[in-house]
């Protein structure tokens, strides 16, 4: 048997902030769309992996979700223009990432990052 995906389920009573977060500031795309759920999703080729912390690195506290973005200082300047809560960083990490931590519209700690 071989995991063909991984998917993350976020509860969220509010679609429509889902879309001006996930796809608006950060730009996937909108994969499927029942009403009652919505995917976004990347066209790009990505890797099936699923952590477990105890912390997240540098005294942070476990981020719900991680998203790695080719640019992340034009991610953080695009979070911060459309009012996000920006709660950790930007920092350059001693294990090789630059990153941040925002709020999304649902209270999740998304860890925004690219590899240096």
């Amino acid at each position: 048997m071989k995991v063909r995906r991984i998917v993350a389920n976020v509860a969220a009573a509010d679609l429509s902030a889902a879309r001006r977060f996930y796809g608006d500031v950060l730009g996937l795309d909108l994969l499927m769309d029942h009403g009652w759920i919505a995917t976004w999703g990347s066209a790009e080729r990505m890797a099936v992996q699923v952590s477990f912390a105890a912390e997240g690195g540098s005294g942070t506290p476990v981020p719900d979700l991680s998203i790695e973005v080719d640019d992340v200082d034009e991610a953080f300047t695009s979070m911060k223009a459309a009012g996000f809560s920006i709660e950790y960083g930007p920092a350059d990490e001693p294990w090789g990432v630059r990153r941040f931590y925002v709020r999304d519209p649902f209270g999740r700690l998304v860890n925004i990052l690219s590899h240096l």
